[in-house]
């Protein structure tokens, strides 16, 4: 495809064309789950938003040429304390999320990255890394704790577009007495005798939480790569401080050359928080509501802007699939996706435009040639959907229904005779009784015949 892509680069919140280091090798790393509880649908924006973004780099740029880079956090203060609220050990709740996030990637539909690493495995890096920053001045060590001085990196804060002050006073920044300044942040720290811990120079302990991306994302796109991603909430501290060790530590004057950060995700219009009430896990969706229904919902806004979630979109999202299937077709052969319609995507990842594209090759579809069928169908695949058969999408909603089959042929034999009998206020209860259901009847030729809607 010709077209340029164009994303909003966080660093200046401006659109800009997107002009990799090396077209032949795109690289793009997102910041993946700390695994110490089942992911929510917070989580699962950027995994759905950053695996489109995955598939307009391959379409752009070709399949080899991309290499997506997804980490997996599996040692963190939250991970240790989890485990000791659950009273397992680290590798089993660590094993059990990181199993519970997979499964939650295949049912939102989404591709597996090229590279998934774990902290756990890089920790020699990291401590290199720490060592590195010591030796050209920009850490320190200090009661076998090391920390970055911030003040050493002159740029710092220009991705959060704050200065130094601006952001200590918007944050919890952590109070202790082993650092220089209190905005300075931890590379290493000391493990208790229950925690986790690794050799190191300064003895045994475990990486900060900041330090592993830098490490992994140079291990597997080098000291310059293309894209970073996350969500908005990643920008300060995790990404800033990125930023500053990696710079410092490889000597570049950039790490990322584009940032790209989803928005965040409401519930109901409030702020979804343990102490609300009102975490949304994503597994809590997967005995009534399609995998398909729920991407839908994530892309139904531009990720730039904050989604609301709530049951209307939900139910949208439901009508608009259903309505889809109609119009599905099994493609065997590679159709081409016109340019008109991809368009909005390469476009700063402009998906509610994309969704409004496809309803269009619906229309045209829906009383058209299986070619258009085709095109319309292979639309919805290359955002994820319409990715089951039709079968199959209809075996999950009867699957999903609370009533049977016996039970809806018998209903309709009872409005049969109800609507023989001219008991018309009989007969238009229990089609309503069916809709209220999700079953969809429909009379026509003198016979009945039915549907999940």
């Amino acid at each position: 495809m010709n077209k340029d892509i164009f994303l909003t680069n966080s660093i200046g919140y401006k659109k800009e064309k997107f002009v990799p280091i090396d077209k032949n090798k795109v690289g793009m790393y997102v910041c993946g789950p700390t695994v110490y509880d089942d992911p929510h649908i917070g989580n699962a924006r950027p995994l759905v938003v950053f695996d489109i973004l995955y598939k307009v780099l391959k379409c752009k740029y070709g399949v080899k040429a991309v290499t997506y880079v997804r980490n997996i956090t599996d040692v963190d203060d939250k991970i240790i304390q989890s485990s000791i609220d659950k009273k397992i050990s680290i590798e089993e709740l660590t094993k059990k999320i990181t199993k519970n996030y997979h499964n939650d990637c295949d049912y939102l539909k989404c591709e597996k990255p090229n590279e998934e690493p774990k902290a756990t495995e890089h920790i020699l890096l990291m401590i290199e890394m720490a060592k590195i920053l010591i030796k050209k001045g920009f850490a320190y060590e200090n009661k076998n704790h090391v920390y970055f001085e911030v003040k050493k990196f002159k740029d710092y804060g220009k991705l959060s577009n704050k200065n130094l002050d601006e952001l200590i006073a918007g944050s919890r920044v952590e109070i202790s007495e082993n650092k220089k300044n209190p905005e300075d942040f931890v590379l290493w720290k000391p493990s208790m005798e229950y925690e986790p811990s690794w050799d190191s120079p300064w003895g045994k302990g475990r990486p900060g939480w900041h330090l592993e991306c830098s490490v992994m994302s140079k291990k597997y796109l080098g000291v310059k790569f293309d894209i970073h991603g996350g969500g908005r909430d990643l920008i300060f501290p995790h990404h800033e401080n990125e930023i500053a060790q990696s710079r410092c530590a490889n000597d570049t004057d950039v790490f990322a050359n584009y940032w790209v950060h989803n928005g965040f995700i409401t519930i109901s219009n409030e702020k979804m928080a343990k102490s609300q009430g009102n975490i949304l896990k994503i597994n809590d969706f997967k005995k009534s509501i399609s995998g398909q229904v729920l991407r839908l919902a994530l892309i139904s806004t531009h990720y730039k802007q904050p989604l609301d979630w709530n049951d209307n979109l939900i139910n949208e999202c439901k009508k608009i699939l259903n309505k889809w299937y109609e119009c599905y077709v099994q493609v065997k052969k590679k159709v081409l996706i016109p340019e008109s319609i991809l368009g909005p995507l390469y476009d700063d990842l402009n998906t509610p435009g994309y969704i409004a594209n496809i309803h269009k090759l619906y229309d045209k579809a829906h009383n058209g040639t299986v070619k258009d069928k085709e095109v319309f169908t292979t639309a919805c695949n290359f955002i994820g959907l319409l990715t089951d058969s039709k079968d199959q999408w209809l075996k999950f909603k009867k699957e999903q229904s609370d009533i049977s089959e016996q039970e809806i042929l018998h209903k309709i034999k009872e409005r049969d005779k109800a609507r023989k009998n001219k008991n018309y206020k009989l007969s238009d209860k229990i089609r309503d009784e069916l809709l209220n259901k999700g079953v969809l009847i429909e009379d026509k030729d003198g016979k009945t015949t039915w549907k999940f809607k």
